[in-house]
């Protein structure tokens, strides 16, 4: 299951081992596109704890991490990003990049 990180408050996120903070908007195209495939990544990935962020209602945390082009995936180890990636991608590609970041 894919949370949803609301007020800003990205505290239980950064609480976790493994996070991947889906930096996105409603308004989106990719960003809906890529919302099913976090989805389901998250049901098969017990590893790691899925985060939805919309930019617009978020807009601090946006700013906090430099989000300039939706939607970006950052992945966070213990609290730090360790990983980013910018676009849509597909399943695979998007599995392989997570997978590779908590390794």
């Amino acid at each position: 299951m894919v949370k949803i990180i609301q007020n800003n408050d990205m505290s239980e996120a950064l609480t976790k081992k493994y996070a991947v903070i889906d930096f996105s908007a409603v308004w989106c195209g990719p960003c809906k596109m890529t919302a099913p495939i976090l989805e389901k990544l998250s049901d098969e990935m017990s590893e790691v704890a899925f985060y939805n962020l919309d930019v617009d209602v978020n807009d601090e945390l946006a700013m906090q991490f430099g989000i300039q082009s939706i939607p970006t995936m950052v992945v966070l180890k213990e609290g730090k990003p360790v990983a980013q990636t910018v676009g849509f991608r597909p399943e695979p590609a998007l599995r392989s990049w997570i997978e590779q970041a908590v390794a």
